[in-house]
């Protein structure tokens, strides 16, 4: 009988290097492109689109693919294919500091949309440093097809000038003529305000993070002018680290503030903040009410548990990598440069009804 396949078993972009060996290399001991096309019944073009472009042929016809290629521990070699078409289907994600954990999500979401399109994701830190983050770039540059930059220290101009170089997209930052994924903040930060107005609280302080963290000033600047619209006062205290330790080094500023609640930088200085607190035998919320920012895992594990303005973490992850790779595929042009997910406010126990 005939056989019938399917149009995507016919493959005429498929690029020599993604044809790699030839039908006689296996005999050498190396598994290539034909050996898995043979056991898989379908043309090595085919094999090539399957495993580097996912999506590109039937659903049926991959799984069979995929399984030949498990089946012989074949794997695609990104270096090889780079060499003529200047692409490694790697892709780089820099993250200020490995340890705090409202990274955790983003680097998932980032990873899943990674996997999804075949691509692999290489991760760096820059310890908070802006010096160390440009370099980091620079080098990792050398070596991927685009590149995601969470909420970067280094100024617009340096975060421009890599642009110009290959595809980058940016986290919790905006920065212009760069594609930007932000948490829309308006929405999470009215509702804070609101709650915390409606629990009696008429001053309250925002314990401002790092100096070079964008994401600091925006959320600082909002919440004062949210403040001010809801006739509450807002001083701005710090910056702080942005680490249980910065919180807890925070404590005393804003015991001695006279304030009844506070809005911290991030749920990490938030919780540093409570620990505190507790130590010194301040009740939170019954004397001062705590309110952070993120939604980390863990937030809701503390005693008290975290009143928190949510963001979209894992969601800013899948975005920036999606819009990367879409960067990658139509080269530097950016449409729409900016895009923002929503944020909420998720209320536990941290904040109640302001003292006196």
């Amino acid at each position: 009988m005939p056989d019938h396949r399917p149009l995507d078993d016919h493959d005429d972009d498929a690029s020599p290097s993604d044809l790699q060996g030839s039908p006689g290399d296996s005999e050498a001991g190396s598994v290539t492109i034909y050996d898995v096309a043979r056991l898989a019944g379908v043309n090595p073009s085919t094999v090539s689109r399957a495993l580097n472009k996912p999506g590109r042929v039937s659903a049926a016809t991959e799984k069979r693919i995929r399984a030949a290629a498990t089946t012989l521990n074949y794997h695609v070699n990104p270096m090889a294919r780079a060499l003529p078409t200047g692409r490694t289907a790697i892709v780089g994600l820099l993250v200020s500091d490995f340890t705090n954990p409202v990274f955790f999500d983003v680097v998932r979401g980032a990873e899943s949309a990674a996997t999804a399109r075949g691509y692999t994701l290489v991760l760096a830190e820059s310890e908070e440093s802006d010096t160390k983050e440009l370099e980091h770039a620079n080098r990792l540059m050398r070596m991927v097809d685009g590149l995601i930059l969470a909420t970067p220290r280094m100024p617009d101009d340096d975060i421009r000038a890599l642009a110009a170089q290959k595809p980058v997209t940016v986290v919790n930052r905006r920065v212009d003529g760069v594609l930007s994924v932000v948490p829309d903040l308006g929405s999470g930060i009215a509702d804070a305000v609101r709650h915390l107005r409606s629990l009696g609280h008429r001053r309250i302080a925002y314990l401002a993070g790092p100096e070079l963290s964008w994401m600091a000033g925006q959320r600082g600047e909002l919440l004062a002018r949210r403040c001010e619209w809801a006739q509450l006062e807002c001083i701005r205290l710090g910056p702080v680290a942005p680490t249980i330790e910065g919180g807890r080094r925070s404590a005393q500023s804003i015991r001695e503030s006279g304030v009844t609640a506070v809005v911290a930088y991030n749920d990490l200085v938030a919780i540093g903040l409570m620990q505190e607190l507790a130590e010194a035998g301040i009740d939170v919320p019954a004397e001062i009410s705590v309110l952070g920012f993120d939604d980390i895992f863990g937030a809701n594990l503390t005693s008290p548990t975290l009143t928190t303005i949510k963001s979209p973490l894992r969601e800013e992850g899948e975005f920036s990598l999606t819009s990367l790779l879409s960067l990658i595929d139509v080269g530097s042009a950016v449409d729409r440069p900016l895009f923002e997910i929503e944020t909420q406010l998720v209320v536990r126990a941290s904040t109640g009804p302001a003292a006196g």
